[in-house]
């Protein structure tokens, strides 16, 4: 793996800028696609790592120019609008999420590649009673949900038709070091370490929380493990979900909060359920795979990376 040439999208994304610095420690060459107006708070340790190219996925003639001189033998995409509540553009979601992979894996696809790892969405199955299953039927349940969708079925039918190594993860709720400070996880650990709360929904709301070292597990498994079919997708989470009450709970008693939850205090999201988890199945025996650390294991590090990284953090959103 040692001086392989690879390229990201969304490496300064929470997973993303994950998945560059365990990339970085396997020795790859780390090329990071990135938009005009990106974040950079995460890629603060490794800036001198990587190599940055400002590249908007919609410009064709400018993408095609930096695959045929990076020439990546692995591709990660996890480019994406719309996975944040704030980001509510559809027209951006289109353009980012559908346009934005297919040319992606246009340009790719014909310098050619050893791997291309797609990025999707749990919520590309909609609300389900069970674990669905990867060839389930799909029933977006947001706009989101709906190019992210198309985006896989895009990426699938590409490999199918031409017979390439390109996979589609289908991530469920990760959590960990370097994610977006508006989101559950940092927020419960910030206003934990002042003895509070944040406003709450449902304690009934049911989330796969997967930690996002695992989840890098997957990307590089579904890179490099031979023998997958083309277009193969895979569910990512740990099979068990856990309540936002119990998530509460955990919190309160890792970091001792005393202040009791007011439940509703934030209102319901159209995709919170009493089910959500993920059918990992397919990657447990196709690749190997397994969640290795558990939500208290994993509440625990992030607490301590938040701890120690508190002043790098921004304090909105990032």
């Amino acid at each position: 793996m040692a001086d392989r040439p690879v390229l990201i999208t969304g490496a300064t994304g929470f997973v993303g800028a994950n998945l560059a610095r365990r990339l970085l420690r396997e020795g790859c060459q780390v090329h990071l696609l990135v938009r005009r107006e990106h974040a950079t708070w995460r890629l603060q340790g490794i800036r001198d790592q990587v190599q940055l190219h400002q590249v908007e996925l919609d410009d064709r003639t400018a993408l095609d120019q930096l695959i045929s001189q990076v020439r990546p033998e692995w591709i990660f995409h996890l480019a994406a609008h719309g996975a944040y509540s704030w980001q509510t553009g559809v027209q951006q979601m289109i353009q980012t999420n559908v346009t934005g992979t297919a040319n992606l894996v246009e340009a790719c696809a014909r310098i050619g590649f050893a791997a291309f790892v797609n990025t999707g969405s749990s919520s590309e199955y909609g609300a389900k009673d069970h674990p669905p299953a990867e060839d389930e039927t799909l029933e977006p349940n947001s706009h989101y949900a709906c190019t992210k969708a198309a985006a896989t079925l895009l990426c699938r039918y590409t490999a199918q038709s031409q017979n390439l190594h390109l996979s589609t993860l289908r991530l469920y709720s990760i959590y960990g070091p370097y994610e977006d400070p508006g989101r559950l996880f940092p927020a419960l650990i910030r206003k934990g370490l002042q003895g509070g709360l944040p406003p709450l929904v449902s304690p009934d709301t049911m989330r796969d929380y997967v930690y996002v070292e695992d989840v890098c597990e997957a990307y590089l498994l579904a890179a490099s493990h031979p023998g997958q079919a083309p277009g193969a997708i895979y569910n990512v989470g740990t099979g068990v979900q856990t309540s936002l009450g119990q998530l509460v709970e955990l919190a309160r008693q890792l970091l001792d909060i005393a202040a009791e939850p007011i439940w509703g205090s934030m209102p319901a999201r159209i995709w919170d359920t009493s089910v959500w988890v993920a059918n990992n199945r397919q990657i447990r025996e196709g690749l190997g795979w397994q969640p290795r650390t558990s939500l208290a294991e994993g509440f625990s590090q992030t607490v301590e990376w938040f701890r120690q990284h508190s002043s790098l953090v921004p304090g909105e959103k990032g």
